[in-house]
């Protein structure tokens, strides 16, 4: 009985190719993923901390709040906010006393759909009467 020379196989048969593009595919999938997950984390964090830096400017225009309180909303940067201020509940009694408001800012923004949101509050000072009768 004579047997037959083995022959060395060269090169991948295509199930081998086929499985390899498979895996190739499934992984560039997680990576493409994993990256645009990334961007829009950051862009988030981005717009987080312009609607901080925004808050924070609307609140420190305003050193004092006039006795009849604040109401003002806008928009600015893409976001509309709402400014108000109310009575500070723990206004102490006595005459002569410096009385605070709740002052608070809230604002709103598109962010890929949902609706971002931040909300930054202080207390104020209430203006005080200037002699003739007018407010400062």
């Amino acid at each position: 009985m004579k047997s037959l020379p083995v022959r060395s196989q060269k090169g991948f048969s295509l199930l081998e190719l086929l499985v390899a593009f498979v895996i190739m595919a499934l992984s560039l999938a997680v990576l493409y993923r994993a990256s645009g997950g990334t961007v829009s984390t950051a862009l988030a964090v981005e717009r987080q901390g312009q609607a901080v830096v925004l808050a924070t400017a609307l609140l420190n225009a305003h050193d004092v709040v006039p006795p009849e309180g604040l109401q003002a909303s806008g928009q600015r940067a893409g976001m509309s906010w709402t400014l108000r201020s109310e009575p500070y509940p723990g206004n102490p009694a006595e005459p002569g006393a410096v009385l605070l408001h709740h002052l608070s800012v809230r604002l709103t923004w598109d962010d890929a759909g949902r609706e971002g949101v931040f909300e930054l509050s202080t207390l104020r000072p209430q203006r005080l009467p200037v002699a003739g009768g007018r407010t400062s």
